[in-house]
């Protein structure tokens, strides 16, 4: 890695503590650091200030960085293997998946698939089977547009099959729905978060052994195939951590858009590489930074209206793709 990227990852990277106070000290309530400290040391579950702090701040700004990061190593991970920038799990349709068995989960009544543990595995199940599904159009797509497109189309199956479910479901399961479908990172409760932290781990982990196979695929699988990649085995792979990292993210949070799409470019940009270790890395920190800060304008909000974060994230990664999608037309 060169000294240059390094020295702009440390610059980025002493932005996340920054972000992160100001997250965990922003919201209705006027909390200080003596109550930060108090109820992670000593916690009074009879202080309502420090179960404010301990139940939702600090899972919450946790949570920020974790999506945040999980997401743009899927987008990275995505933009690889199909050789598109415009890929990623939004707009692909993986995350689209994961709605889709989380609606069927939390809107047919059975109690077994209803539990936490059972939307988690519905939601990887769906991200799972629908990349498997991208990935099978991806042989017959003669151009990147076309799989996009395909992408799109499978969004709008998913949500029209979504919308059928939503007619035959009791008001209590549709309301359960709604609200997941809006997005939030307040949902994760602090016993939450090491099942967040393990599966991320992971995806960094197979993210970075992956680095050699990961830059000589930007330069096409019949290359790969020359170096002695497994390329049937690394698009499975991929695929699967892409999955784990959409799906557990969206179990949690619900469909947040934009993040895995916008960050990636938005770190080739900076960093005008294709060397994976750089951009996996990057990805990581610019994703945790991104969701931050963009969760730190819904708290600044709060006070005088209620914004899903999908739509904060929306705002400022639209304008992004749509700047990307000009130039590659170009």
């Amino acid at each position: 890695m060169k000294r240059k990227h390094v020295s702009i990852l440390l610059i980025i990277a002493l932005l996340i503590p920054v972000a992160a106070v100001l997250h965990i000290f922003t919201g209705v309530y006027d909390l200080n650091f003596d109550v930060l400290i108090k109820s992670l040391s000593d916690f009074d579950p009879a202080n309502s200030a420090e179960v404010i702090m301990r139940e939702i701040r600090i899972p919450r700004m946790i949570t920020a960085i974790i999506a945040g990061g999980a997401l743009s190593i899927a987008g990275l991970l995505m933009q690889t293997l199909f050789q598109n920038p415009l890929a990623g799990p939004y707009v692909l349709g993986i995350n689209s998946g994961a709605s889709l068995f989380v609606a069927i989960a939390t809107m047919t009544g059975l109690s077994f698939i209803t539990s936490q543990y059972g939307l988690i595995f519905n939601a990887l199940l769906g991200a799972f089977l629908f990349g498997i599904v991208i990935l099978l159009f991806s042989r017959f797509s003669k151009n990147q547009i076309t799989l996009l497109l395909t992408g799109i189309m499978i969004g709008s199956f998913t949500s029209a099959f979504i919308a059928i479910l939503q007619q035959m479901s009791h008001m209590q399961d549709l309301k359960r729905f709604t609200l997941w479908g809006l997005g939030s990172l307040q949902k994760v409760q602090l016993s939450d978060t090491p099942i967040l932290l393990a599966f991320f781990a992971v995806g960094i982990i197979f993210s970075l052994i992956s680095v050699r196979s990961l830059n000589i695929l930007v330069l096409g699988f019949q290359e790969a195939k020359l170096h002695g990649i497994n390329t049937a085995r690394l698009k499975y792979g991929l695929i699967g951590i892409t999955a784990l990292l959409a799906g557990i993210v969206t179990a949690y949070c619900g469909p947040i858009a934009f993040v895995g799409l916008a960050v990636p470019n938005i770190v080739r940009i900076v960093f005008k590489t294709q060397e994976h270790k750089t951009l996996i890395l990057g990805s990581v920190i610019c994703g945790a930074l991104f969701l931050l800060l963009s969760d730190l304008i819904v708290l600044l909000l709060e006070s005088h209206v209620l914004i899903p974060i999908n739509a904060i994230t929306s705002i400022i990664g639209a304008p992004i793709v749509v700047f990307i999608l000009f130039k590659r037309l170009k």
